[in-house]
């Protein structure tokens, strides 16, 4: 799914980011990036994505060498990785369901299946019959489960997250752990970038550290990484667990709909 082959990062103003870098992940892998600020963890996660290339080296995703891609297939590449932001980035003027909905407008989907997909991915999160509410009226922890179903909400098979847990307490950085792991168990691959070094040992699974833009260790996974994160941290077997969802209005926003069809009125 993801190989880095001898990978290296140089920028403009001479600072290498990345120094002959190798590591690959398996599909269906669930795995974390750690290291301090300045370690090169979001330096890989952009050549992941394709948002930078490459000085040297080669960067395999989901079978593709990234720097055999030409300028106007990346944004079919980018399809196949959903990204989850730590600050969330969601559109603050715009209702849960349009910024969840964001991927598809742009890939052209119809409207059917957009309303299909963006129920389907809140649900997944637990967050189904929110669909009207603002980012803001949401809490912190739910701003983020937004995101996540926006990342997840076209199916991609590669889920990669820069620090998705940094502003979150301990119980919902749990929460939020488990999510990546249903989808893992599923088969989505997932990368996460964090500091949070209890979340990561407690997980069980395995680590790549980065230490001046080079891998100084790789951790394996422990059978401790079969249980959900609550369950580790907080010694609760149904603290991960949610409420059923409430039940959704049948009504769509019209609003996302003049995005799509704009005959729509």
């Amino acid at each position: 799914m993801i190989r880095f082959e001898r990978v290296s990062k140089r920028y403009p103003n001479g600072r290498e980011a990345l120094s002959e870098l190798s590591f690959e992940v398996p599909g269906g892998e669930m795995l974390f990036l750690t290291g301090r600020s300045g370690a090169g963890k979001s330096t890989v996660l952009k050549l992941i994505a394709l948002l930078e290339r490459a000085s040297r080296g080669e960067v395999w995703v989901n079978g593709q060498n990234t720097a055999q891609l030409a300028a106007r297939r990346i944004p079919q590449f980018r399809r196949g990785i959903g990204v989850v932001f730590q600050d969330h980035r969601l559109l603050r003027d715009r209702p849960v369901f349009d910024n969840v909905a964001l991927p598809l407008v742009a890939a052209d989907i119809s409207f059917r299946e957009i309303d299909r997909r963006v129920r389907a991915a809140l649900d997944q999160v637990g967050l189904l019959g929110r669909e009207r509410a603002l980012p803001l009226e949401l809490s912190v922890g739910e701003q983020q489960r937004v995101g996540i179903a926006r990342a997840i909400v076209g199916k991609p098979p590669l889920l990669i997250a820069d620090e998705p847990t940094g502003n979150l307490d301990a119980t919902l950085a749990s929460e939020v752990l488990d999510l990546f792991a249903r989808f893992s168990a599923v088969g989505v691959t997932v990368m996460i970038a964090t500091h949070d070094l209890a979340l990561v040992r407690s997980s069980g699974r395995r680590e790549l550290r980065l230490e001046g833009g080079t891998l100084a260790a790789a951790t394996a996974p422990t059978t401790m990484g079969a249980q959900p994160a609550t369950t580790a941290l907080a010694g609760a077997a149904s603290a991960g667990s949610s409420p059923p969802p409430p039940p959704a209005d049948d009504r769509l926003p019209r609003d996302i709909a003049t995005l799509v069809n704009p005959a729509v009125r």
